[in-house]
């Protein structure tokens, strides 16, 4: 090894002047003279100069050696080894190697089975019953296990339904005016619907004004829909304890319908299963989780000691002419629970599938849904994401763009008739439409699947069937046909179209007519979905 030479003759006098002050010598303006050596004086030692030390050059660190490359450490070090040792540091350098590249193939097989899928459109679109079938066709024991969790949602669509029917009983014939019983008080303020939003909340509260509607209608019709109201007045008016207890009082700013839930709700109401009515909640002395859902197994011993009247009061002929002349609007879970009500008000009531897909259930956040899929003999883990779709909830959607798998875009088309909560004036297709632009235009979504459902034809069939002409909510259909098929392709056309002008990828789009509350025809449609979905995610990932 050629080292650069080494000076053992090292002096404080020859100190380097980086060094700091205290370890220079005194310059010779400071030295003491002669004459200040006297007796008593300063003391002054000059600089002695270090003997010479033997230095074991061997052990010098590599900045004194020379730069040559042939006579580095490393190579020397190399040199020293015998063959055997370089031939085990090479096995164990493959060995790591090895091991790296196995870690990045798992990790990305891995992925691979991860499918990340995002349910997206306006509030009341239908991603909540979406996410339903899926897990009704993939994962139906985890719906098993939440089936009694359902019961008070169930009991709660109820109670809203009557409510409006209620409400527009007193506007319409005028009850609380009448002298048949007390105006209803339950949610004041409440006036007919003018907007066509279709949620059915149009009804006056107080009944004054109401008299002049109510000449229309058969006379013989107001003491039995008078004793009707009244009996169903105590029922309806556990309906706000029941949304409070439900939603653990959480309350969103400007909601006026349904119950508002945070993800994992299911939970939380589970174990209500098993619990007591309300007699032997009260004998029990209440506590505990029977307290916390007190309210829930009241109305449970409510409705049923009611149901006589409630059943009454739908097949009644004044309720069902305000049904075909369009005044009431309900929503679709209303009918089919209220023509069911014998069977849902027994004690040992159990939600059926059809009921839970029926259920009408707002939701706070996001609700991921997790489920296997069995493709080809591989386990894929589906993660399904429900996204508050309401516009003060959209902004919640964009941290869950980053890898997503595909988008389902939801769009009813039955609600061509009806304008958004949050602004009466913006028809709901119209917002559709515009949500899909923002989607198909987003960058971050780009590699994603693309899938849209225009959903609820079954309610647009029905809409159509009844006379309410489209043209008159929007005036570019023009004089076309009011007819499903024509109706259904002209929003069909509409959407492609956005899709044309404005996908970023120009990826390919599903498109599918569904109605989510057939579960037959929603099934097949899913299966059809889930393996074009798997087939755009492993053509991306290069398993394909």
């Amino acid at each position: 090894m050629k080292c650069a030479p080494w000076d053992a003759r090292y002096t404080l006098s020859s100190a380097p002047s980086s060094l700091p002050s205290s370890f220079r010598p005194l310059s010779p303006s400071l030295r003491p003279s002669p004459r200040s050596l006297s007796p008593g004086g300063p003391l002054f030692f000059p600089a002695i100069p270090l003997p010479p030390v033997e230095r074991d050059r061997s052990r010098l660190p590599p900045a004194f050696c020379s730069t040559d490359s042939s006579n580095s450490t490393t190579t020397t070090m190399r040199q020293r080894r015998s063959p055997a040792e370089e031939e085990e540091a090479l096995r164990i350098s493959n060995a790591i190697d090895e091991e790296l590249r196995r870690e990045r193939e798992a990790m990305r097989r891995r992925k691979a089975k991860d499918v990340k899928v995002m349910l997206l459109g306006q509030a009341e679109s239908g991603k909540s019953t979406l996410q339903k079938q899926f897990q009704l066709y993939y994962s139906s024991s985890t719906l098993d296990r939440e089936r009694a969790s359902w019961r008070p949602i169930v009991y709660f669509n109820i109670l809203k339904a009557i409510r409006m029917i209620l409400e527009e009983l007193d506007w319409e014939y005028g009850l609380g005016a009448s002298g048949s019983g007390d105006p209803l008080s339950v949610s004041p303020g409440l006036l007919p619907s003018t907007s066509g939003t279709g949620t059915g909340t149009g009804s006056g509260g107080s009944g004054s004004g109401s008299s002049t509607h109510s000449r229309a209608a058969n006379p013989a019709w107001f003491p039995e829909l008078g004793l009707l109201r009244n009996k169903l007045l105590p029922l309806v008016a556990s309906e706000d304890a029941l949304a409070s207890e439900l939603s653990g009082g959480v309350h969103v700013a400007g909601g006026k319908t349904g119950v508002y839930v945070r993800s994992g709700w299911q939970a939380l109401t589970s174990a209500n299963r098993s619990w007591p009515l309300a007699e032997n909640f009260t004998q029990a002395g209440g506590g505990g989780k029977q307290a916390q859902w007190a309210v829930t197994n009241i109305v449970a011993k409510t409705l049923a000691a009611s149901m006589d009247e409630v059943e009454m009061l739908w097949w009644h002929p004044g309720v069902q002419s305000l049904l075909k002349g369009n005044k009431l609007k309900l929503e679709e879970y209303a009918a089919f629970f209220l023509a069911n009500i014998r069977r849902i008000a027994q004690a040992d009531y159990m939600p059926s599938n059809e009921d839970i897909l029926h259920v009408r259930l707002q939701t706070i956040g996001v609700t991921e849904h997790a489920f296997d899929i069995n493709l080809g003999g591989t386990n894929y883990n589906w993660l399904l994401y429900d996204v508050g779709g309401a516009r003060g909830q959209r902004h919640a959607w964009v941290p869950f763009f980053d890898d997503a798998t595909a988008i389902i875009f939801l769009a009813p088309i039955s609600a061509f008739d009806q304008y958004l909560e949050e602004d009466p004036k913006t028809n709901r297709i119209d917002d559709s439409l515009q949500l899909f632009t923002t989607i198909c235009s987003n960058k971050l979504l780009s590699n994603a699947a693309l899938v849209l459902m225009l959903n609820k034809t079954d309610l647009l069939r029905q809409k159509l069937e009844s006379g309410i002409k489209v043209r008159k909510y929007i005036s570019s259909y023009g004089d076309r046909p009011n007819e499903f098929e024509e109706v259904s392709e002209y929003f069909r056309a509409h959407f492609i179209q956005v899709h044309k002008r404005k996908d970023v990828s120009h990826r390919p789009l599903y498109l599918h007519f569904t109605s989510m509350l057939d579960i037959k025809a929603t099934q097949s449609i899913i299966i059809n979905v889930g393996e074009a979905i798997m087939r755009s995610h492993l053509t991306k990932i290069g398993l394909a």
